[in-house]
């Protein structure tokens, strides 16, 4: 299972609200593979990156977007690489 998090504000600004938009459509492409989860970029869990700016997105452990939205397909490409394809 890959999972994709998305470390935004809390609330959530545009932006933000956009990059988990973003995943959740490119987690459709790959039915049971791949999660979303969304988490505050001040939690505990986003000190381990060192985040900065959000939104950050993680794929796996590794940052692959900050401070922008990357788009579902380019979210795409990156999991099919992350699952071997």
């Amino acid at each position: 299972m890959i999972t994709i998090t998305v470390f935004g504000t809390t609330p959530p600004c545009a932006k933000c609200k956009r990059a988990e938009q973003e995943a959740l459509k490119a987690a459709a492409r790959f039915p049971g593979q791949v999660e979303v989860r969304k988490l505050d970029a001040l939690g505990p869990e986003a000190q381990a990156y060192g985040l900065m700016v959000t939104p950050t997105i993680v794929l796996d452990g590794r940052v692959i977007g900050t401070g922008r939205v990357l788009p579902a397909d380019q979210l795409a490409a990156e999991i099919q690489r992350a699952l071997g394809r």
